[in-house]
């Protein structure tokens, strides 16, 4: 199943990013209370991550005065929202960061990451803290599917939920659409 999965997993569009992330082994598979509870965690973090950043990458085509009035007023937000991060998390409380390949089939993250004794279909729990809202980490319930020859660890998701696993591609499309306009634009010009 695993072979199968991460067969899968390699072939669908997925989010590649340096994140603060960490692995926690679970002694058992959470039970369907708890895997709820994640996965209406899960799906309120997805959707502040998306609004978030949606306005901070929005480009206004419109120069009217009431345009600019609610850019400086998102602008604002934007700068009450980072003030209210760095208070409930302090950069230094983050776990360090981390290469993650991410899509709602699994992630691939550092091995070092998984505990040396965990085998294949062991149960953990990755903790993903985007740069949008780092005082929400993203909880994912995950088996460890194998390690790679290259030391990385790929972690299959199950039972995330169809709200989950649809925001999780989301999230993957809109990063990979910024990565190909960014790419498009080109470097800018030295003044």
């Amino acid at each position: 199943m695993a072979t199968t999965a991460w067969s899968e997993f390699s072939q669908r569009m997925a989010y590649e990013g340096l994140l603060p992330l960490g692995v926690e082994s679970l002694p058992a598979w959470p039970d369907h209370g708890a895997l709820a509870a994640f996965a209406e965690r899960n799906a309120n973090v997805l959707g502040a991550i998306g609004a978030l950043d949606e306005r901070r990458t929005e480009t206004p085509e419109d120069d009217s005065p009431l345009m600019q009035e609610v850019l400086r007023l998102g602008s604002r937000l934007n700068v009450l929202m980072e003030i209210v991060n760095r208070l409930l998390v302090p950069p230094s409380s983050l776990p360090p960061r981390g290469m993650v390949r991410l899509n709602a089939l699994g992630a691939v993250v550092p091995a070092g990451l998984v505990a040396a004794g965990d085998g294949a279909s062991t149960p953990c729990l990755l903790r993903l803290h985007f740069d949008a809202c780092p005082a929400l980490p993203l909880e994912l319930p995950a088996r460890v599917g194998h390690r790679l020859d290259d030391g990385r660890a790929f972690l299959l998701f199950e039972e995330l939920g169809e709200s989950v696993g649809a925001s999780l591609d989301r999230l993957v499309f809109r990063h990979h659409r910024r990565k190909v306009a960014g790419s498009r634009q080109g470097p800018s010009p030295v003044t």
